[in-house]
């Protein structure tokens, strides 16, 4: 099953969403979680936050992030701030 994030996520979708992926890790069950970035046209670093914070948990539950269509723009973001070998993806 994978996770999918929203098309906005800003400082204002952040809360919910990481809550949204935290109720979604429960339903896991495999060694590897897959989040779809795909939809994700709007965000801000908040977006960076949420996934490295999801990143945290999964981790916590024993398991891996993996990030599917990770957007040339959130990667460069990534880049920016020093983590994009903390969102890896496929």
């Amino acid at each position: 099953m994978m996770l999918v994030l929203p098309s906005e996520l800003t400082h204002v979708q952040a809360q919910a969403c990481l809550q949204m992926l935290a109720q979604g890790l429960r339903g896991q069950e495999g060694a590897t979680v897959l989040v779809d970035a795909g939809a994700l046209q709007h965000f801000d670093s908040a977006a960076l936050a949420v996934l490295l914070a999801f990143r945290r948990e999964c981790l916590v539950a024993g398991k891996h992030l993996a990030i599917r269509g990770l957007s040339s723009r959130l990667a460069d973001l990534a880049n920016l701030y020093g983590v994009t070998e903390l969102l890896p993806a496929v």
